[in-house]
């Protein structure tokens, strides 16, 4: 009698892995990007497109340095493999429909206007990135 209740014990447990699994996926992504590192920045960009393709909803929040990737006029040196931008990278990001913000410290501090961005990135409300930040569900990735 007590093997069977271990065998039953033992199966329900077997059975109840995916559901955990499955409990624990992650649907929502934010990323914060202020590093000054080419290869780590083309990285975040290169694992944000990876999730966005796994069917996680990406977001992006680039600080410092890392906001001059939004800017207009920014390009840096394409990456090997691919020969890719960080930038390049980002703008799939977005078309695949991640939001991408810039620091509210950003602007002011780099002394150029909002219209100086990539069409469709704004500059983060930190109450907004905040509640984001600490949202159930999402995870974080920082670089």
């Amino acid at each position: 009698m007590m093997n069977k209740v271990i065998k039953a014990a033992l199966m329900a447990a077997l059975l109840s892995v995916p559901a955990m699994a499955q409990a624990e996926a992650v649907d929502k992504v934010l990323i914060t990007l202020t590093s000054a590192e080419q290869q780590t920045r083309g990285m975040a960009m290169v694992l944000g497109n990876t999730m966005q393709a796994q069917g996680a909803k990406v977001n992006v929040l680039l600080c410092d340095s890392a906001g001059d990737m939004a800017l207009k006029d920014h390009q840096s040196a394409s990456l090997k493999p691919k020969n890719v931008t960080p930038e390049q990278l980002l703008k799939k990001l977005m078309k695949g429909g991640a939001g991408v913000q810039v620091c509210a410290l950003y602007l002011p501090n780099k002394g150029v206007k909002a219209d100086s961005l990539l069409e469709g990135v704004t500059a983060a409300k930190p109450a907004v990135m905040a509640k984001a930040l600490t949202e159930p569900g999402t995870r974080v990735f920082n670089f």
